[in-house]
């Protein structure tokens, strides 16, 4: 009698454990994972602790905010010469306050290219290298690099540094560490403007006008021929009356 009491409860949890396992709604699958979130320059500045001084820059100038919108509104790369807070210590001091507002975005700018550069890029790129900050040409905004072994030397005219270290690197942006700050000749050499051209020198008169004579000096000289020749046939007719009066 047990057994059969112990057969039959056993019997009935296998049939509502069943019973429930056949009602119970389906598991919903597993959600995937969030989206990376956008690609923030000054973040990325912020976690690595020495760039304090050019996040700030950043930020003031609003290029921050142009940054953010190509990284994530664009397929275009960009690549970051981050001068670290030591850097801007080595400037004049008052350096940066000297600046107008629009030559501080363009010396932020002038630490921005406006591609990906892999470390390995940097040796097979053609210079003058153009930044953010426009006209490489001479006298403005130019930026040359030159490779020696794994060492990427940067010099702006006025600035020689190298990249000292990789701050970050995806594929689309790409964050290397200078140790000095990039000074442009346009803001910190700028050459004086160029000379307004000289006025085209008078063209010389032709030579019939210069030595044709005005009006009224023509005159006095045909006055002055005729009473000479007046003068000279009143002399020639005494002389003949003269000589007719003494034969």
């Amino acid at each position: 009698m047990i057994m059969k009491l112990a057969f039959f409860f056993v019997i009935h949890y296998i049939y509502c454990s069943t019973l429930s396992l056949a009602q119970a709604p389906p598991m919903a699958p597993a959600s995937a994972p969030a989206p990376a979130g956008p690609t923030n320059v000054t973040k990325i500045l912020e976690k690595a602790g020495q760039f304090n001084i050019f996040m700030r820059l950043m930020k003031a100038t609003q290029v921050s905010e142009q940054l953010l919108s190509q990284l994530n509104n664009t397929n275009n790369g960009i690549t970051i010469l981050a001068p670290t807070d030591n850097a801007f210590s080595t400037l004049k001091s008052g350096t940066l306050n000297s600046l107008s507002d629009q030559q501080k975005v363009e010396l932020v700018q002038f630490h921005i290219i406006p591609t990906y550069l892999s470390s390995s890029q940097f040796q097979t790129i053609s210079n003058p290298l153009r930044t953010q900050a426009g006209d490489s040409g001479d006298g403005k905004f130019p930026l040359n690099v030159t490779t020696a072994g794994n060492t990427v030397n940067i010099t702006s005219g006025l600035t020689n540094t190298s990249v000292s270290g990789t701050v970050f690197t995806d594929g689309q942006l790409a964050v290397y560490q200078i140790d000095k700050v990039l000074q442009p000749l346009q803001i910190f050499d700028p050459r004086p403007p160029a000379p307004a051209p000289a006025p085209a020198p008078a063209k010389p008169k032709k030579k019939s006008e210069e030595d044709s004579p005005d009006d009224d000096s023509t005159a006095d000289k045909s006055e002055a021929l005729s009473l000479t020749v007046e003068k000279n046939v009143g002399i020639t007719v005494i002389v003949i009356a003269l000589i007719t009066l003494l034969s």
